[in-house]
Order: C-alpha cells, then sequence, then structure tokens
C-alpha cells in the first residue's frame, strides 16, 4: 500500500488571487523565492489549480516556466517539485554571482547618486536589524536587498538580469538561513565596509571588498548541512 502524500506546505503559502496565467506565475515565483517551500517540495497541479479556481492548463504552464527559470524540476510518474541542487551547482552559482555582481559594482559607483546613497543605507540598516536579532529568514531577504541596492545603480540592465536569474535559483536553499548567527554577524562585518566604499565612490575598494566577501562565502557554503534532503544528490561519476 502506497505511503499517504503529505499536504504541500506550498499551498498553505499561496495567496488566491488573479486567475491569469501570468498571475499564477507570479504568485508561484514568489513563494519559491521567499524562502519558505525549500527546495524538494512537491507541487501538486490540481491542488495549486483548485486554490487560484482555474484548470490546471495555466498552472502547467506556469510551471513549464519556472522549470526553464531553473525553480523547479519534472520527473515522470512524480510530478512537479521546487528544483534541488547539487552542492556544487550551489557553489557554481555562488561563482557566477561573483563574477556579475563585482562587474556591475565597478560600473555602479559612477553612476550612484544621492538617491542610491539612502536606499543602500536603509537597506543596510534593515540586515543590521537581521543580525541583532538573529533573525535568519530576514537576514536571507535583507542581505539580497542590500547587495541589490549597491549593484543596482549601474543600470546595465541585461547583466543585472543574469544576476537576478542566478540569485533566484539559490533562493528555495536559503544559504544564509542556515549558518550560525556568528557567521552571519561576520559576513555582516563585510556589509559595513562594502557600504563605505559605495558612499566614498571607491570603486576599486568596492571590489576588492566584495571578492573578499564571496570568498567568505564560499567558505561558509562549506558548512552546510548535508543528509537532509537539502540538496540532490550528485549525478554518479559528477
Amino acid at each position: 500500500m502506497p505511503a499517504p502524500r503529505h499536504r504541500s506546505v506550498l499551498l498553505a503559502r499561496l495567496r488566491r488571487g488573479g486567475h491569469t496565467q501570468a498571475a499564477i506565475l507570479e504568485e508561484l515565483r514568489r513563494c519559491l523565492l521567499d524562502g519558505g517551500v525549500p527546495p524538494g517540495t512537491l507541487i501538486p497541479c490540481d491542488e495549486v489549480a483548485n486554490v487560484f479556481g482555474v484548470s490546471r492548463i495555466p498552472v502547467r504552464e506556469a510551471l513549464k516556466t519556472l522549470i526553464g527559470e531553473g525553480l523547479v524540476e519534472h520527473r515522470t510518474n512524480f510530478g512537479y517539485t521546487v528544483a534541488r541542487l547539487t552542492v556544487r551547482e550551489l557553489r557554481e552559482l555562488y561563482l557566477v554571482r561573483e563574477v556579475l555582481e563585482t562587474a556591475a559594482l565597478g560600473a555602479a559607483v559612477a553612476e550612484a547618486g544621492p538617491a542610491d546613497d539612502a536606499e543602500a543605507r536603509a537597506t543596510h540598516q534593515s540586515l543590521g536589524t537581521a543580525v541583532t536579532w538573529s533573525d535568519a529568514r530576514s537576514y536571507q531577504r535583507e542581505s539580497r536587498r542590500f547587495h541589490w541596492a549597491l549593484v543596482k545603480p549601474c543600470g546595465m540592465r541585461r547583466l543585472l538580469g543574469m544576476l537576478e536569474s542566478a540569485w533566484n535559483i539559490t533562493e528555495p536553499v536559503q544559504p544564509m538561513a542556515h549558518l550560525p548567527a556568528t557567521e552571519r554577524s561576520e559576513l555582516h562585518s563585510d556589509h559595513e565596509a562594502l557600504l563605505a566604499a559605495f558612499l566614498a565612490r571607491d570603486a576599486a575598494e568596492l571590489v576588492r571588498i566584495a571578492r573578499e566577501h564571496h570568498a567568505r562565502l564560499r567558505t561558509a557554503l562549506d558548512t552546510l548541512p548535508l543528509g537532509t534532503g537539502l540538496f540532490a544528490e550528485p549525478e554518479p561519476g559528477g
């Protein structure tokens, strides 16, 4: 007798809203990026369709788009699930993020203005609050907002699009939320230095600190818990 299927945690996080394929796609993507639906979570088409009051067709089409974005995977006879990365793939994506982010930072300082400074300060303050309260989920979210505030002024639409895509794929893992509070605090010391270099419009120093920060991030990834279902098993011979 097959084991009972547990209700997907995704269903509890969906907000009932629009019934169009675009609205369904936006809501599914939001749920996968906010950290509350871990990798490997089942995405039951019929039940998701019931939540939105639609047929399976727009749900399937939305899921196809998310497969293309690297957020969902589909296996015959098993269905749709939140995509799981191997540890090697996660490290690779962080390397991609470093290359793209440092390129964007180098250009951002020349284009940044007072409004960008204000946003960088505000996001840094929110990140500091998350560190103070040891709020792991908030730290993950606010860290992204802070980094984005620093790169956004570069105005390079295609580069930022690639960076956003690479960042999105890692979001369901919530890497920073799995680190000890002491490691998050150490990483936040880099954020102080990044903000100072950004406000001083020192591109060379900003890029140097960013590279050191990413090196620290790669070391932190080595401490993430294995054997918990968070990661996919590596391919044989991989």
